[in-house]
């Protein structure tokens, strides 16, 4: 069945059409709340914050946008709520086995394990500095150059002019090289 079919059958009040929505972004909503929120229970706490959002606001979906593009929207701003009231922030790793919903484990076996380490060991260093973004940059990162997103549907999702996701992208951005080449340099001296 096609999306939109899904869509208006749950706006129609059909429960089974909700559900399928559900299962369709379960692993997608699971994982960008936790890249942002950086937090296994904010994140499955987010998670169940956006579906109940999504159950009872369906409805006053016009379809002007896809379903992710306002699931993206209904994500961040439960986590930039989280993040307003959190006292503290706390650092999980993003290769964390136990974080992600995998769709996909496929092992490469051309991979040096040499390569493999070195790999990881970047990943952690990237993944620290993405922790020390602000929320709000953050966001605009991982929408943009995590998730894939068009500078067009980002400003959509958060609200903001096309030049605002511009200038947050390229400030988040220079901070992260920043990070990474401080780190980087450190390391080999």
């Amino acid at each position: 069945m096609e999306e939109r079919e899904l869509i208006e059958l749950a706006q129609a009040g059909d429960r089974k059409a909700l559900e399928e929505l559900v299962k369709k972004y379960e692993s997608t909503v699971y994982n960008f709340s936790f890249k942002i929120c950086r937090d296994k229970d904010r994140a499955e706490n987010t998670m169940q914050e956006t579906f109940m959002s999504m159950v009872k606001n369906i409805k006053q979906f016009k379809g002007d946008s896809k379903l992710s593009t306002w699931l993206y929207t209904v994500v961040s701003n439960h986590c930039l709520m989280a993040a307003r009231n959190a006292s503290k922030r706390s650092y999980d790793s993003l290769d964390d086995e136990n974080t992600y919903i995998d769709e996909k484990k496929l092992a490469d076996w051309n991979v040096s394990p040499g390569k493999v380490a070195e790999d990881k060991e970047l990943k952690e260093l990237l993944d620290k500095a993405i922790s020390k973004l602000q929320p709000d940059y953050r966001i605009v990162f991982l929408l943009r150059d995590v998730e894939g997103l068009s500078t067009e549907e980002t400003a959509k999702i958060r609200n903001l002019s096309v030049a605002a996701v511009k200038s947050r992208l390229h400030r988040a951005r220079a901070f992260l090289r920043h990070e990474l080449n401080e780190k980087l340099k450190y390391e080999k001296a």
